[in-house]
């Protein structure tokens, strides 16, 4: 009953649309015959049932096809969005870098040797190690974000400046001369690139020997217990 009515209503629609489009009734129109004959065909198609349920499939299959496009579309939009927001957040990343490093250096200009007293700067040492002049990748092994980890272990680190010019070294700030010591006495860096540490500048009238680490002392404590246990030892036997 439904696909009888459905029939009615078609063919009613293209008796109002042939009487628009039909050659007779627009003799001006060169294309009336094209528009008359796909009308015609169009009736064909959704008259009979078999033509009709394969039109249906694929209308069916290019809407789906529409719908993966659409997916794709708002998948590509968003790893392109995703990649444009970490693209940003790096270039920020590297303009702060790069302004805290211009402000170093400005810092380091202003208050080299014979510019201000010593009591009036943060202390800093200067590193160096080998490295090529094409190894712009590896650095020899060190980074800012290496050598900031690597002495913080001493002290608060403020700053660490890698020269951009001059490969192989760099300039760290620290909070205190205390930290300063501490790293200029023990750090050593990369068994296979050992760094050259020295100071730069807020370096103490009389630097105090910097203490060995706790596990170092508790390990000579225990040494020279050792070696009055065995003393006592050898002694009561001698008795």
């Amino acid at each position: 009953m439904l696909a009888r009515l459905m029939r009615d209503v078609i063919k009613k629609a293209y008796r109002q649309k042939a009487l628009t489009c039909h050659p007779d009734k627009n003799p001006d129109n060169p294309k009336a015959a094209d528009l008359f004959h796909q009308l015609s065909q169009a009736l064909e198609v959704l008259t009979d049932a078999p033509a009709r349920a394969a039109y249906d499939k694929i209308c069916a299959a290019k809407k789906q096809a529409e719908a993966r496009n659409q997916k794709l579309d708002d998948k590509r939009k968003k790893i392109k969005f995703d990649l444009e927001t970490r693209e940003r957040r790096a270039e920020a990343q590297s303009q702060e870098v790069a302004q805290n490093t211009r402000s170093l250096e400005e810092e380091i200009f202003r208050s080299g040797p014979g510019r201000c007293s010593r009591s009036n700067v943060t202390p800093k040492l200067k590193l160096k190690w080998k490295c090529r002049k094409d190894d712009d990748a590896a650095n020899g092994g060190y980074s800012q974000n290496d050598l900031s980890r690597l002495l913080h272990k001493y002290g608060d680190v403020l700053n660490v400046l890698v020269s951009s010019k001059k490969k192989g070294s760099a300039v760290v700030e620290f909070a205190t001369v205390r930290a300063a010591e501490l790293a200029l006495k023990n750090e050593r860096g990369l068994n296979e690139n050992p760094l050259k540490i020295s100071w730069l500048e807020g370096q103490p009238e009389y630097v105090t020997p910097a203490p060995l680490p706790a596990q170092f002392a508790s390990l000579q404590c225990q040494v020279r217990f050792l070696h009055i246990r065995l003393g006592n030892e050898n002694m009561t036997l001698a008795g």
